[in-house]
């Protein structure tokens, strides 16, 4: 048997889960969230993952805005599963949502046109980040495409007082552009870019975009 495997809840603390949602799109993450889903450029048919789901709200605006795509999203929260499950059944959602780690995905390899990442890389531990990329690239079909977009280095974007709450300094250091762009490349992700940047409450935000 597995041992258990420690991870970052999506809030950062267990008992703050129930705010998440409200308090993510007040900061501004509902609409970070649809700028990334614009910019893979979905396409009918497609098999798309959502590395790190959470509460399922982005797999869940994939599917309403996107019907025909094959959704699936993984996350270690069953806490934050069980909500994705019920926000997909209330509006009537095909979603598959599974159990799981971003470094060790429980797919077979070439089986997504997108895979996606919000919000998530900075929860990982470090031995995880480079193992989340090698994954993102064995499940990606040829010309597949990774999509991310996540909070920018304490030394590239500005961090108020809401981002100290929930994730130290500590958390964002591998979030340099040029930490993300290595990451990528190591992992056999080609023509990794940077592919904008935003503002939330919490702080800059950056996109990126890389191809199998």
């Amino acid at each position: 048997m597995e041992a258990i495997r420690s991870y970052l809840p999506a809030a950062g603390r267990d008992w703050l889960l129930p705010l998440y949602d409200p308090l993510v799109k007040w900061l501004g993450g509902d609409r970070a969230r649809r700028a990334l889903i614009a910019q893979a450029a979905l396409a009918p048919g497609q098999r798309v993952l959502d590395i790190g789901c959470g509460t399922g709200t982005m797999a869940t605006t994939i599917k309403k805005l996107h019907p025909t795509v094959d959704m699936a999203g993984l996350d270690p929260d069953p806490k934050a599963l069980a909500r994705a499950r019920r926000k997909a059944m209330r509006e009537d959602l095909r979603i598959e949502f599974q159990l799981g780690y971003g470094g060790q995905l429980p797919y077979p390899a070439v089986s997504f046109d997108r895979v996606f990442s919000a919000f998530m890389f900075h929860h990982l531990p470090a031995d995880e980040k480079p193992r989340m990329f090698r994954e993102a690239r064995r499940v990606l079909k040829r010309g597949g495409e990774f999509h991310l977009v996540d909070f920018e280095a304490p030394e590239e974007g500005k961090h108020g007082l809401v981002a100290r709450l929930f994730h130290s300094h500590v958390r964002l250091r591998d979030n340099s552009e040029a930490h993300l762009l290595e990451f990528m490349r190591q992992a056999g992700l080609v023509m990794p870019v940077r592919a904008g940047r935003g503002q939330m409450l919490m702080g800059g935000i950056a996109y990126y975009r890389a191809t199998a």
